[in-house]
């Protein structure tokens, strides 16, 4: 008889449910993006950037797969900065990592400690401390892309919360050239991922991650904890579903909005950060 499926190590049944069960979802979006945006490329060394949530640890899965696939060469390394966790929250990372064999590498670091008592936008501040940190370790480890695991849900709540919130068209770009670290790119690769197909991924596996894990809301630190805080995000999801049960579209109109811009119907943009009107050429 041959080998059943149970009697494979776990992280080989989680890499079959990618290629096979969530080949049309999660697979072919991945590489779909990836080919879209042009986010890898021959002789990169990418620092795959994991948090220890549902989206990241299933992007270090992809990476795993595409490197076992692709055509080119390309390095991938898998880092894990601990802000601050508690002792739970950090053992349910690194036994996430080992159950599906990502190796991970931790670097700790005291950002929680450095934004508790700020009280202006300490979420804000905690990002772009994580965001300079992960750079700064990346390029310390010889890579020069840093891979982050926001997939396409997150990119239509930002294009929506910019207006609504923001007062202002724009979108997360699926990959960015850093401002402070030269040399250094960011790239989204889960950018035509949707969230749906992910928590399919992770419930059909029985994989259990950290969601919300910081000082402010450590109540909320596993998915299975539904007291999560109130946030303009989760207003905006909210918005998002009821939109759709009116226009089944709402989701891919909102995407593709921002690749459909004119110009020509604008009344003023930013470029290089300087403003340009309607009415400096209107006469012309």
């Amino acid at each position: 008889m041959g080998k059943s499926l149970q009697d494979e190590p776990f992280y080989l049944q989680v890499e079959t449910s990618i290629r096979k069960k969530f080949r049309k979802n999660i697979w072919c979006q991945f590489t779909k993006g990836i080919n879209e945006y042009a986010l890898v490329k021959e002789g990169d060394s990418i620092c795959v950037c994991i948090s220890g949530g549902k989206d990241s640890m299933l992007m270090a899965k992809l990476f795993q797969e595409l490197k076992r696939h692709n055509k080119f060469d390309f390095d991938l390394k898998f880092l894990v900065m601990d802000p601050g966790y508690n002792e739970a929250n950090r053992k349910l990372i690194e036994e996430n990592a080992a159950a599906l064999n990502i190796p991970i590498t931790v670097y700790e670091s005291d950002i929680f400690e450095a934004v508790v008592n700020i009280e202006k936008s300490p979420c804000y501040l905690c990002a772009r401390m994580r965001r300079g940190h992960l750079y700064a370790k990346a390029k310390e480890m010889g890579c020069n892309k840093i891979a982050l695991g926001h997939h396409y849900d997150d990119v239509i709540e930002t294009i929506l919360m910019g207006m609504l919130y923001g007062a202002q068209v724009q979108t997360m770009m699926p990959k960015l050239h850093s401002t402070n670290f030269e040399g250094m790119e960011l790239i989204r690769p889960m950018y035509l991922i949707r969230e749906e197909a992910i928590e399919a991924w992770r419930d059909y596996n029985g994989l259990r991650f950290l969601q919300c894990a910081c000082k402010f809301t450590e109540m909320c630190a596993t998915e299975e904890n539904e007291a999560e805080s109130a946030s303009k995000r989760k207003e905006i999801k909210q918005l998002i579903a009821q939109l759709k049960e009116v226009n089944p579209f709402v989701e891919g109109n909102i995407f593709k909005s921002v690749e459909n811009v004119n110009l020509k119907t604008i009344i003023a943009y930013k470029e290089n950060g300087v403003k340009h009107h309607f009415l400096d050429d209107y006469d012309k």
